[in-house]
């Protein structure tokens, strides 16, 4: 079993009247049945806002399947590979990865989001396997749990969104057992044309916006977006896609959705284009040098999946 440390003082935590606590007076409130290791308010407050908002967008049958199928590609694991193990999960959303190793293995899942969507994530996950399932609202800097804790790591479409990316890479080495596997995804740049891109030309403006305008705006003018990047495709000018304002569906949607369904995941995309604090693209080499540098010896770097997704593994030194 995994300890409890207060991320302050580096003391057990105990459970003491809806709150963890240390012998130091250290206290972190227990809400909602979820420990809160960090301030309510903080730069994940749109996450908070899109996965409550759209809770189980990507719970939806063929959501699941897609969702299971980038798990296991990502991370090269198998079900029997996680069975008893701790697994730590950084950036845990509504809890569509979350799902996948509660339903399909066996594994003791420390789940983690800094944002208010650990509560679409209990309300979503926490009836299918609640003896094997912690989570915790805590930033990936004040990890409530020891170096050392973790027989695999893994962080799914975060790290480009955290304040220093090779510091957050520090943090998922270090919280391995040595010889633990560390896997994560990010927003690669591929070449100079990766920021000549509608997301990256407009943040500068729509990060001025409050979430609620800009997801107004959002759902306001998906409709015709997402026909005019169908059009474009459809003659063979997929490549000015990017300069639309919208997440790009053909890789984004998973096949069998309705129409309904389709729109909503791409006002979700959408949504999580334009509305983080931070969007801090990186070279693959350059997060392969990050890994090494923290600890970790490079096992993969490279793309997968028919996205391309950039991913990186590793296993930590002993």
């Amino acid at each position: 079993m995994v300890t409890l440390i207060s991320p302050e003082t580096g003391l057990p935590l105990r459970p003491d009247q809806r709150a963890l606590i240390d012998d130091a007076g250290s206290r972190f409130v227990v809400s909602k049945g979820i420990p809160r290791i960090c301030d309510h308010e903080n730069y994940s407050e749109s996450f908070g806002l899109q996965w409550n908002r759209f809770p189980r967008t990507q719970l939806q049958s063929q959501g699941d399947r897609q969702s299971e199928e980038r798990f296991f590609l990502e991370t090269g694991w198998t079900p029997d590979d996680l069975a008893g193990k701790d697994v730590l999960e950084i950036g845990s959303g509504a809890g569509r990865f979350t799902r996948v190793v509660l339903q399909r293995t066996k594994a003791r899942l420390w789940s983690v989001d800094y944002s208010t969507a650990v509560e679409a994530n209990l309300a979503n996950n926490g009836a299918i396997a609640p003896d094997r399932l912690w989570l915790f609202q805590a930033s990936i800097y004040e990890l409530p749990f020891p170096d050392g804790s973790f027989d695999k790591v893994f962080c799914f479409g975060v790290l480009q969104h955290t304040p220093d990316f090779e510091a957050s890479v520090r943090v998922l080495v270090a919280k391995a057992k040595p010889g633990g596997e560390i896997v994560v995804d990010f927003y690669p740049i591929r070449g100079w044309w990766t920021k000549i891109h509608a997301k990256y030309l407009l943040r500068p403006l729509t990060r001025r916006l409050s979430h609620e305008r800009l997801l107004e705006l959002i759902d306001r003018n998906i409709d015709w977006l997402m026909a005019a990047h169908r059009g474009l495709t459809r003659i063979g000018l997929g490549a000015f896609t990017r300069f639309l304002p919208v997440a790009d569906i053909r890789y984004v949607l998973p096949e069998g959705l309705s129409a309904n369904q389709q729109r909503e995941w791409a006002a979700l995309d959408t949504f999580d284009m334009f509305s983080p604090e931070y969007d801090q693209p990186q070279r693959l080499e350059a997060v392969a040098k990050m890994f090494e540098r923290a600890g970790a010896s490079v096992s993969f770097a490279g793309y997968v999946g028919k996205a391309r997704g950039a991913v990186v593994r590793g296993v930590r030194r002993r």
